[in-house]
C-alpha cells in the first residue's frame, strides 16, 4: 500500500479511536457546541451579541479540537510508549502524523460547521457573508493550533498533569480572545496580550467571513501564519517519540 493509503487508513482508525472516546469526545467536540447552546439562548434575539458569540466560538472550537487535542492525546501516547511502538512498525512517519493530524482537521471544520448551522436556524445569524473567509482562517487556525499543541505537548512531564498543562493556557487564552465578547472592551493591557496571541486573528478572520465584520483580514493571517511557523519549527526542534 502507498504512503497516502496507509495515510487515509490511519485517519479511519484515528476516527475510531475517537468515537470510542467519550471523554474526548466531549470535551474536544461536543463542549463548544454545549457552550454556544447555553450562551447564545441567553443572548436570543440581541443580533450584535450574537454576532460577536458565534465567530468566537467557532474560534474556540477550532482550538480545542487541534490545540487542546494534541496537547494531550500526545503526551499520553508517548507516555504510554505507544509512539515508540508505532515509530518501530513499517507504517511512514508521515503517514501515521497525516492520520493523527487530518483527524484533528476533520474536528476542527465540522465543528465550525455546526456552529455556523445552529447559529442559523436556532438564531437568525445570517450564512457566511464570505465563505472563502471563513474556509481560509478556520484552515489557518487548524495549522497553527496544531503546530503549538504538538510542540507544546513536549513541554507536558506526563500525561496526569496534561489536562491541568492545557487548560492553564487554553481557558485564559479564550476569556481574553474575545470568544464570549469583544475584546475591544478589555483593558489595554489584556488587549494587547490578545493581539498579540493567535486566538484573537482566528476569530477577527472568523467574524469577517460569518458576519461581514471589519478587520484587517492581511494582518490577521500574518499573525496567525507567524504563530503556525513558531510552533512547526518548535515542534520539529523538539518532538520525541518516547
Amino acid at each position: 500500500m502507498s504512503a497516502l493509503g496507509l495515510a487515509w487508513e490511519q485517519l479511519r482508525f484515528e476516527r475510531r479511536l475517537f468515537w470510542r472516546n467519550p471523554s474526548a469526545a466531549f470535551f474536544n467536540f461536543f463542549l463548544p457546541l454545549l457552550l454556544l447552546l447555553l450562551i447564545a439562548s441567553v443572548f436570543a434575539g440581541e443580533a450584535k451579541e450574537l454576532e460577536v458569540l458565534i465567530p468566537g466560538i467557532a474560534g474556540m472550537s477550532v482550538m480545542a479540537t487541534t490545540f487542546n487535542a494534541f496537547s494531550f492525546n500526545l503526551t499520553f501516547l508517548r507516555e504510554e510508549g505507544i509512539l515508540k511502538r508505532v515509530r518501530g512498525t513499517p507504517i511512514p512517519t508521515g503517514s501515521y502524523l497525516a492520520g493523527v493530524i487530518g483527524s484533528a482537521v476533520v474536528n476542527a471544520f465540522v465543528t465550525v460547521g455546526l456552529v455556523v448551522l445552529i447559529g442559523h436556524l436556532l438564531y437568525g445569524v445570517e450564512w457566511p457573508r464570505e465563505p472563502l473567509t471563513l474556509v481560509l482562517f478556520t484552515g489557518l487556525g487548524v495549522v497553527s493550533f496544531a503546530a503549538l499543541g504538538i510542540a507544546f505537548s513536549q513541554a507536558i512531564p506526563n500525561v496526569d498533569s496534561a489536562p491541568a498543562y492545557s487548560n492553564a493556557v487554553f481557558l485564559p487564552v479564550i476569556f481574553i480572545s474575545g470568544v464570549f465578547y469583544s475584546a475591544d472592551d478589555l483593558p489595554p493591557v489584556l488587549e494587547g496580550i490578545a493581539r498579540a496571541l493567535p486566538l484573537k486573528h482566528v476569530i477577527d478572520g472568523l467574524s469577517a467571513g460569518i458576519v461581514g465584520a471589519s478587520v484587517d483580514t492581511g494582518v490577521a493571517a500574518g499573525v496567525i501564519a507567524a504563530w503556525a511557523i513558531l510552533g512547526i519549527a518548535l515542534s520539529a526542534r523538539f518532538f520525541r517519540w518516547h
